[in-house]
């Protein structure tokens, strides 16, 4: 990529990749939504309001599974926060090695609906989710959305 000078452009100052790790305690839910929405606003991440506030939601439901499921064997979480030119990608790592799946719909039951939500979310932006294996047993779920919002895929 150039510039119209003849000089290599360079990359937008907002690209990059971001990590923090935090308790696997109930405080670090709004912790994290804060520290990621904060990391949007000082970087000048030109993201849709809807995208922000989807990947925000997304946060929130990530690490509350990760302290609600997973703390007794991962009293950490890591919190990753990765930013392109057209999108957005952020991930909660822990070190248990269950591997959740979004549950179905069930009106009696107040929660077990987070992976849905968050894949319901990534969807409608047009994005992707997914949870991965880590080499030392635990897991990483992530979800990239655009940093504008497109058609959901069908």
């Amino acid at each position: 990529m150039e510039s119209r000078g003849g000089t290599p452009a360079r990359p937008p100052v907002y690209e990059g990749v971001w990590r923090f790790t935090a308790p696997a305690v109930d405080l670090s839910v709004p912790q994290a939504r804060h520290a990621v929405r904060d990391l949007l606003k000082r970087q000048g991440v030109p993201a849709h309001d809807d995208v922000v506030q989807g990947l925000l939601l997304i946060v929130s439901e990530l690490v509350t599974n990760a302290v609600r499921h997973a703390a007794l064997l991962s009293p950490e979480v890591a919190v990753e926060v990765g930013i392109g030119t057209e999108w957005i990608r952020v991930s909660v790592e822990d070190n248990h090695p269950y591997r959740p799946k979004a549950l179905e719909s069930d009106a009696a039951r107040t929660g077990g609906r987070g992976l849905m939500l968050v894949r319901e979310i990534t969807r409608e932006a047009g994005g992707v989710c997914d949870v991965e294996h880590t080499a030392s047993g635990g897991k990483i779920v992530w979800a990239a959305l655009p940093l504008r919002p497109g058609p959901a895929e069908p």
